[in-house]
């Protein structure tokens, strides 16, 4: 579950009548297992989503997450190797981390305010890159724009200010995967992506092809991919995919997303097939500095053959220039 969606389900339980509280790692030092920014929100009854340590610290978090809520006040927790609990926490890494722990209510200092809750989970689902912004000392909370934080959010990295008081927990939009063509390596690399942390899509206008019966409860777009494409809002946070091998349906999705933000475009087809593509592609008027971008053949080279092989190869291209670019969340 990823850190906007872990503040979905605060929102989620908070409006049922549930006590929450939400957890956020602060700082590192070492061998942490979880990187500044993650966040795990505890309800009541000791159930969680997420994680800060990924399964070192949780216990130990959870209980200080309860007493939050009884407190309604936030609490700043350090652990580490050399702790007299670190074999109870089993913090066993090497490292350190510093771990914020809020409730939610619907005001006052010390706490995430309900208003920035809600105001952080809207952003995410427009789309729209926001900073939650909490004053460790004061108890003041905000939510902010990139506009206060370029340099911040150019980087992907949230952490605390030099004043050693200020921590900026960035929420950029979720990482986005759309996949052309319900063929069978599109049967596996969508659950991948999903694991991954993307919001994955499915295009095709054959209906025999992007159906539920063949790809559960993914969203599934049944209509030309240069039209999906068009009216899907290509961003820096989204990767296209397409593996039809059907100039018809490939190559009017590859124009779209040339002519977009997307950080990442990998085309099923070996290289006679792409040089074929690349030269449809010039014809149209397309620059060999626009189609560079273009990742083909798809995927890391792996040796794979089968579709579940090549569908861990293309996520794994994927992930590794999502995290050169600085597009994945740090």
């Amino acid at each position: 579950m990823s850190t906007v969606d872990v503040l979905a389900q605060a929102l989620e339980w908070y409006r049922a009548g549930q006590a929450v509280a939400v957890a956020t790692v602060v700082e590192t030092w070492g061998s942490a297992p979880r990187p500044v920014g993650s966040q795990l929100v505890v309800r009541g009854d000791g159930h969680m989503e997420g994680s800060v340590s990924g399964g070192c610290v949780e216990g130990a978090v959870i209980v200080e997450a309860l007493e939050v809520m009884e407190d309604r006040a936030a609490r700043l927790l350090s652990f580490g190797v050399s702790d007299d609990n670190a074999i109870a926490v089993g913090l066993a890494c090497g490292g350190k981390i510093r771990v914020l722990v809020e409730p939610v209510a619907d005001e006052g200092q010390g706490v995430l305010p309900l208003a920035l809750l809600e105001e952080l989970v809207a952003a995410k689902a427009a789309r729209d890159p926001i900073a939650y912004v909490a004053d460790l000392d004061s108890g003041a909370r905000r939510v902010d724009g990139p506009a206060n934080w370029p340099e911040r959010f150019r980087l992907q990295r949230s952490g605390l200010e030099p004043d050693g008081r200020t921590f900026v927990t960035l929420h950029a939009p979720p990482l986005r995967m759309i996949v052309v063509g319900g063929v069978h390596i599109a049967q596996h690399l969508l659950p991948m992506a999903r694991a991954c942390g993307y919001d994955v899509t499915l295009v095709d206008p054959r209906p025999a092809f992007a159906s539920p019966a063949r790809f559960g409860d993914a969203t599934l777009v049944e209509e030309w991919p240069d039209e999906a494409l068009r009216g899907a809002g290509l961003d820096a946070h989204t990767a296209v995919v397409t593996l039809t091998h059907d100039a018809k349906l490939d190559d009017p999705a590859i124009e779209a997303t040339l002519g977009s933000e997307a950080f990442y475009l990998g085309c099923l087809g070996s290289k006679r097939t792409h040089a074929k593509r690349l030269d449809r592609l010039h014809q149209r008027g397309f620059t060999p500095d626009q189609t560079a971008r273009i990742h083909a053949p798809v995927g890391l080279d792996l040796g794979g053959r089968s579709p579940a092989e090549i569908a861990v190869s293309i996520m794994a291209e994927i992930v590794q220039t999502a995290r050169r670019q600085g597009t994945a969340p740090v």
